[in-house]
């Protein structure tokens, strides 16, 4: 798993730390740790539905927020829990855009062991920070 949680960065929140080799690769783990504090297996999330995504900011930190914020909102309004299979970042004119497919289902209490109910991401501590081998980011979840 490309993410870990912080036990010592957050007494009431949730915080998480995921890595990837490219921002692509990066966002898919960071969206996989959001779900997973909702979720005990995300192997159970079967891709029913999809979701097409389309995001931009200047910043690639702020881009990411946006899209960690998505997978919160679907859950809310449309009660769908989503993993990323593919996404695509691209630089035009000084801005990101992704571009994603996300898939899965409605929430299903009796297939779906529910922990905990993300409200938010915050920016409390929020960073996105390149590596060595390639991307790393610090999260903050609103429980």
């Amino acid at each position: 798993m490309p993410f870990r949680y912080l036990e010592d960065r957050a007494i009431a929140d949730v915080a998480f730390e995921a890595w990837g080799a490219s921002l692509p690769e990066l966002f898919i783990a960071a969206a996989d740790a959001t779900v997973n504090v909702m979720i005990r297996e995300l192997s159970m999330i079967q891709p029913r539905e999809r979701r097409q995504l389309r995001l931009e900011d200047e910043d690639a930190d702020m881009l990411l927020f946006q899209f960690l914020q998505e997978m919160i909102f679907f859950k809310d309004a449309e009660r769908l829990l989503l993993r990323v299979r593919e996404i695509e970042i691209v630089r035009q004119e000084h801005r990101y855009v992704a571009r994603a497919n996300a898939y899965g289902e409605r929430i299903d209490a009796r297939r779906h062991e529910l922990i905990v109910d993300v409200k938010a991401v915050t920016l409390h501590r929020f960073s996105l920070t390149p590596t060595a081998s390639g991307w790393k980011v610090e999260v903050i979840l609103d429980v």
